[in-house]
């Protein structure tokens, strides 16, 4: 019978039904749950932008609120900058926007409105725009034949293995945030099914706040990395570790 509810609830949370739809001559155009709370999402994040980048000071006395803007802007700046170089740091704000946009989907189920990265369309197109911005940044930095040099390396036995990555890397980001946003969603349904009082409640914050927040951060870092590694050429090879060594050896001091 828990099994039958079980599948009865995954059922009704992976359907992404209707909210409303018009034509266009004999087109049926229609919009969804995940689209319009989507959509909802951003108008919330541009009307607190806003309201929150009202009246900064460039000089002078800065109020809290931009200190708090200026603090938590530099932290997010500083945590890209330790990922990525020079030549990609251009992407941090549209990281930190992506970041802010899933960190929000997966929370907003406290709010009663269904996640729209329950939708595995949502999850799918986030990660190809991903991809799509890596790979241009790959042809623009290392040109057509550059690129297509890259695949051969290591070794051009495994031409075909580094082409597939291509294609898996958004697959992997796509199954990766969708998984686990419905693999905590049946977790909690199977905590409710054996304690329905007191423990489900502090699951629930548990899946719904600190695990949602965790998987935007790794979709972030993850897209972050891969822009970097879309840039690098055979010359930044011994800066990175020369950079590497450096770290090591600063660490042994400070055991020392």
């Amino acid at each position: 019978m828990m099994k039958l509810d079980l599948q009865k609830e995954l059922t009704e949370q992976l359907e992404i039904e209707e909210v409303f739809s018009f034509n266009i001559g004999n087109v049926k155009v229609g919009f969804d749950e995940a689209t319009v709370v989507s959509w909802i999402i951003i108008a919330v994040l541009t009307v607190l932008a806003i309201i929150l980048t009202r009246n900064l000071k460039v000089t002078g006395e800065i109020s809290k609120r931009q200190a708090i803007l200026e603090m938590l802007y530099e932290k997010a700046e500083d945590f890209f900058k330790g990922i990525m170089g020079e030549k990609v740091e251009k992407f941090i704000p549209w990281l930190m926007s992506m970041g802010l946009f899933i960190g929000i989907s997966n929370i907003i189920g406290l709010f009663g409105m269904k996640p729209p990265t329950k939708s595995i369309q949502v999850t799918g197109v986030m990660a190809i725009t991903s991809i799509v911005l890596v790979e241009y940044c790959a042809f623009k930095e290392k040109g057509v034949g550059g690129r297509l040099k890259a695949l051969t390396k290591p070794i051009a036995i495994i031409t075909p293995i580094n082409i597939m990555e291509v294609f898996t890397k958004p697959l992997s980001l796509c199954m990766r945030l969708f998984g686990n946003v419905i693999g905590a969603f049946t977790i909690m349904e199977l905590i409710k099914a054996i304690i329905p009082v007191g423990l489900p409640v502090v699951f629930s914050l548990y899946f719904d706040i600190f695990d949602g927040l965790l998987q935007a951060y790794i979709f972030v870092f993850l897209t972050a990395l891969y822009l970097q590694e879309a840039v690098e050429s055979d010359e930044d090879e011994p800066k990175k570790k020369s950079k590497k060594k450096l770290r090591k050896a600063g660490k042994k001091k400070l055991e020392a």
